[in-house]
């Protein structure tokens, strides 16, 4: 069965630009946010659910908890439903966390380090004991309030070259982060404003009286693949395996039990979910995406909604600055002044109607940020142009 650009495109509108009235609402249709940069999560939200404001957002992460940050599919950050960590955590955090654990065992084993370590296993579960320890006594703190109390997380790799990147370094955000994707901690809110980065920490018991719940990763796999499939499907297993950060064994194997059909592509072989539609969307479904949001950054192959933008759009890293959406496909990039203005700039001719629609999202969202500048972790070119002008 041959699937075209264009019904892919109607697809994506109707699952990722659907008018939603809550944040969960929001994640369940997107099935997780990219977390890298706090601010995301926040602008991903306000781009589809129109009625909500900041503290709407704030609220679900942090007083409701029905949303959580975690470290999950290719080392990344994310926001995900609460009842879909188990799965998540299953299917690719503890991945992570075990590749994350022998990198650091062998840094520290192989590296000069201050002071010095003889027993790298012993050291290393000591610092976990007690960094567990202090954190239950203190409730929730930063890295800097956890290093300043737990001797080990002040452990330091000393540099062994005269490059400029070879510097002193603390193991502390290392040691918290494989601890958090092992199931141990979790990210709480930020100290300062909603665009901080300065992420607090809890015990994971803080959210989970006894833990995430135990889930057989094969079998949290499988469910991952099928909730990908119905977010981003129909799509390539490379474009899934990238998306997971599995490996080509654990992609097949994710699928295999699933109830899917073979389709062709325009970058090649593919796979639905059997039920799959592709109704037309009505309206011109224009969106304002902020840097790094879920939809752009969900595939490997992208010309099919890209197009030729991808050189102002993107940085040399692979990461997606702001963008512009309308009918399905990117059709230009935004970025937020010092003075929180919203600016655009469109890549190509999309007619009045669409053009007066990008003016009024600039200035609904200007609105909502209320003067805060926003300025992603990954500029872009189009991004830092337009950032310069005013």
């Amino acid at each position: 069965m041959k699937i075209t650009d264009a019904q892919r495109r109607h697809r994506l509108v109707a699952q990722h630009f659907a008018r939603a009235s809550t944040a969960d609402e929001v994640v369940s249709s997107l099935l997780a946010l990219h977390a890298t940069d706090p601010a995301t999560v926040y602008l991903s939200v306000l781009a589809r659910a129109r009625s909500l404001g900041l503290v709407d957002i704030r609220d679900a992460m942090y007083e409701r908890r029905s949303l959580v940050r975690l470290m999950a599919m290719r080392r990344t950050m994310f926001v995900v439903a609460h009842d879909d960590v188990p799965m998540i955590h299953a299917a690719a955090s503890l991945g992570v966390a075990r590749t994350m654990r022998a990198r650091l065992v062998k840094q520290v084993s192989t590296l000069p380090t201050e002071p010095v370590i003889d027993d790298v296993e012993s050291w290393l579960a000591a610092t976990e004991q007690d960094t567990e320890t202090t954190l239950r006594s203190m409730g929730t703190a930063t890295g800097a309030e956890l290093s300043a109390t737990v001797p080990g997380l002040k452990t330091a790799l000393l540099p062994t070259t005269d490059k400029v990147y070879d510097v002193k370094r603390y193991v502390t955000s290392e040691v918290l982060v494989m601890m958090a994707a092992e199931g141990k901690l979790v990210r709480v809110e930020p100290r300062g404003a909603w665009t901080s980065r300065r992420h607090a920490w809890a015990p994971i018991d803080h959210w989970w009286p006894d833990g995430i719940p135990d889930v057989d990763e094969s079998q949290a796999r499988a469910e991952l693949a099928r909730r990908w499939l119905e977010v981003f499907g129909p799509a390539t297993l490379d474009d899934l395996q990238w998306w997971t950060g599995w490996n080509k064994t654990q992609t097949r194997g994710a699928v295999s039990g699933l109830d899917t059909v073979a389709v062709e592509l325009t970058e090649g072989d593919g796979i639905m979910l059997s039920g799959t539609t592709f109704d037309k969307p009505a309206g011109t479904s224009v969106m304002l995406l902020p840097a790094l949001d879920p939809t752009p950054m969900g595939w490997k192959h992208r010309a099919w909604y890209l197009g030729e933008h991808k050189a102002p759009l993107f940085d040399t890293f692979g990461n997606i600055g702001p963008t512009i959406w309308s009918g399905g496909r990117i059709v230009g990039g935004w970025a937020v002044t010092g003075s929180g203005e919203l600016v655009t700039e469109l890549l190509e001719d999309v007619g009045s109607t669409v053009s007066k629609a990008v003016v009024a999202e600039a200035e609904r969202l200007t609105t909502l940020l209320n003067g805060t500048a926003v300025v992603p972790s990954f500029p872009t070119p189009l991004e830092k142009k337009l950032r310069g002008k005013k």
